[in-house]
């Protein structure tokens, strides 16, 4: 009875704040996904239909949002490109918390000469920027979204198996942990069925605020020419594309996606951080 009166509670648990910044933000999030989701069905145009004749056009009938100095449907690059966009980040998000879930349990659980060889690798790994290990990674194996997703996932693995190991440190201290142990669990039984269900909104909330950086990351090299390949629909590769649009007098192309990139960014920021706060006010 003193096991389950001392546990934590999960992710079932815990509610989203009712602020209106909260509420805002989590409906921009819930409509970019569900825009990526749907996007081949929302197009109005081929988003790499080059059309010369209607380069650097205005928003019209044809083209709500204009077209790019190819002629290309900017509202079709954007609904398409939130895809490419999502995905990546969600790539990065999925592996480095998986892998730092991995480490920081293993580390906490273990300690001793496992903890210190893990705790050492981590800190090398976080002690290298993300960015310049994605640029060494694709200068390597050429142009695409998978480099780049490994290299910035290895790279954000440390901020999730340090907020793991510190996490799990914790429970393993709490009275439940030593009556599984009594009652013959296994470690594995104990941080799979126990330990990880309680500490996995935390871990969550860090991964939300995670995704907006791997987008902003993903984006920005791209914009540097150095993510997906240039015919891809990416709201960076648009940035990166409308440049000379913006020296014309056009910058619509442009600022759109750029845009779409900061106010992303921002939402799934507010939202992971305002789920971590509420966590940390039930905690207390």
């Amino acid at each position: 009875m003193s096991a389950v009166l001392t546990r934590r509670p999960g992710l079932a648990r815990i509610r989203a704040t009712g602020s209106p910044l909260h509420l805002l933000c989590l409906g921009l999030v819930a409509v970019v996904v569900l825009a990526a989701l749907a996007a081949p069905w929302l197009v109005p145009h081929d988003p790499n239909d080059v059309d010369l004749g209607n380069a650097l056009a205005g928003p019209s009938a044809a083209h709500p949002l204009g077209a790019d100095a190819a002629g290309r449907d900017t509202l079709s690059r954007l609904l398409l490109g939130a895809r490419t966009s999502l995905l990546g980040p969600l790539g990065v998000v999925v592996f480095s918390t998986v892998a730092g879930i991995a480490v920081g349990t293993a580390a906490a659980w273990r300690g001793g000469w496992l903890d210190s060889v893990l705790s050492r690798s981590t800190e090398l790994v976080f002690a290298f920027p993300g960015m310049l290990l994605a640029i060494l990674i694709i200068s390597v194996y050429g142009e695409g979204l998978l480099a780049p997703v490994l290299a910035l996932a290895v790279a954000y693995l440390p901020y999730v198996s340090r907020l793991t190991r510190s996490l799990v440190l914790a429970e393993r201290a709490r009275p439940y942990v030593s009556a599984y142990r009594v009652q013959g669990h296994s470690a594995l039984q104990i941080c799979l069925r126990h330990i990880l269900p309680n500490i996995a909104p935390v871990v969550l909330a860090q991964s939300t605020i995670n995704f907006g950086y791997a987008l902003m990351d993903l984006a920005g090299l791209s914009f540097l020419g150095l993510g997906v390949p240039a015919l891809t629909p990416d709201w960076g590769r648009m940035v990166f594309d409308g440049q000379s649009a913006i020296q014309h007098g056009y910058p619509l192309s442009a600022v759109l996606p750029c845009a779409f990139i900061v106010l992303t960014v921002v939402a799934f920021n507010v939202v992971g951080e305002r789920w971590a706060d509420r966590i940390a006010r039930r905690d207390r």
